[in-house]
């Protein structure tokens, strides 16, 4: 990959990547675009975007916040936004599918007026160096604006820039945060805006902030405009939740199941009795258990002890708790009745499990998009 030169579509430029002569080439695209969402102020100055890419981040949240700006300097006809791309080392930076990024910059000064955002991806916590906390502290002290893509929010909460705040993270690293970082106000939200402070929870939802952005600077019409060049038919806010509702993950629409593996899901530490469920939802034990063998061919009780099961194995392998604070953490009694029920799951013991994970535990090891 080139490295990004002013005026490029890497560095925020207003042209297409189209193999065709300029000016015919911006004819063409306008030609096509709804005329009120080029309504732009033309006295009114760039705002440019710094990406720290972090050691194997996440291409899909960094495409999904680079490209609205591009495309909203496309329709726009000329450059309302701009962009750098930099990185510890300042030389290149490598996402988790193996691509690799020239970079513009190291982690030098940047002007007040920036908005910094942060790509995480793959275990953050050995990407989030001292290098980079300090350059987030020093940013953050001259009022830099700044935001978390995917496990982004891990750095920013990581150099103490989170404490108070709402945020948002990818939810299946949202036990292992926490647990590190009690401070912070975690939402599932699918992006989240406190002051000066933003988040996503990864994949598409970077798209959602930057249209949000997008609108909030130059107006709904340029941002719905973008949204439609994506083929994004549905924006979503900052009150959509990141996960498919109950009903669609387990392909059933029965609303007592429903509540009940809520329910399930609030009370991993202290789970509740099959009895107490049952009656919650106003139904014998018995019609508890018919209901789950006819729709989720298990018991309640086998099915709540997967959900304890898979949260205690995220807690393994994005915290440094220790195993017995992981099992307390999930209902269980004692460490070696969690030793049996992990081994019977997952065929292996939580002591391995850790082992498995190559040098210090960190949140995002498990990232899966």
């Amino acid at each position: 990959m080139q490295r990004a030169k002013q005026g490029s579509p890497l560095e925020g430029g207003a042209v297409s990547c189209l193999d065709v002569p300029k000016s015919t080439q911006t004819g063409r695209m306008m030609s096509s675009l709804p005329r009120k969402a080029t309504s732009i102020a033309k006295d009114a100055a760039p705002r440019r975007f710094i990406f720290l890419l972090l050691d194997r981040f996440t291409m899909l949240s960094f495409a999904g916040a680079i490209e609205p700006l591009r495309i909203a300097n496309r329709v726009a006809g000329r450059q309302i936004y701009t962009w750098k791309l930099a990185g510890e080392g300042g030389i290149e930076a490598t996402c988790s599918n193996g691509a690799s990024f020239k970079l513009d910059m190291g982690l030098d000064e940047i002007d007040r007026e920036d908005t910094l955002l942060v790509c995480g991806g793959i275990d953050i916590g050995r990407a989030t160096t001292r290098g980079v906390t300090g350059w987030l502290r020093r940013e953050a002290r001259r009022g830099v604006v700044m935001g978390g893509l995917c496990t982004g929010a891990y750095s920013l909460a990581k150099a103490g820039l989170l404490e108070g705040r709402k945020a948002t993270i990818h939810w299946e690293n949202q036990d292992g945060f926490l647990e590190e970082f009690e401070e912070v106000k975690l939402t599932k939200s699918v992006f989240v805006i406190d002051g000066n402070r933003l988040s996503t929870a990864g994949g598409t939802a970077s798209i959602d902030l930057m249209l949000k952005l997008i609108a909030a600077d130059h107006g709904e019409d340029l941002a719905n405009t973008v949204a439609d060049q994506l083929i994004y038919s549905s924006i979503r806010t900052d009150q959509d939740t990141q996960r498919l509702s109950i009903p669609t993950r387990i392909g059933v629409r029965h609303p007592k199941l429903s509540q009940v593996i809520q329910k399930m899901e609030n009370n991993i530490e202290d789970p509740m009795s099959p009895a107490d469920l049952a009656e919650e939802v106003g139904m014998s034990t018995r019609q508890l258990e018919r209901l789950f063998r006819r729709y989720l061919n298990r018991s309640p009780k086998r099915y709540y002890m997967e959900l304890r099961l898979q949260k205690a194995r995220n807690l393994l392998m994005q915290t440094d708790m220790s195993v017995i604070n992981v099992a307390l953490a999930c209902g269980f009694a004692s460490p070696s009745h969690f030793s049996k029920c992990y081994r019977s799951h997952y065929n292996t013991t939580p002591y391995r499990e850790r082992g498995t994970q190559s040098g210090m535990p960190g949140i995002g090891t498990r990232l899966s998009i």
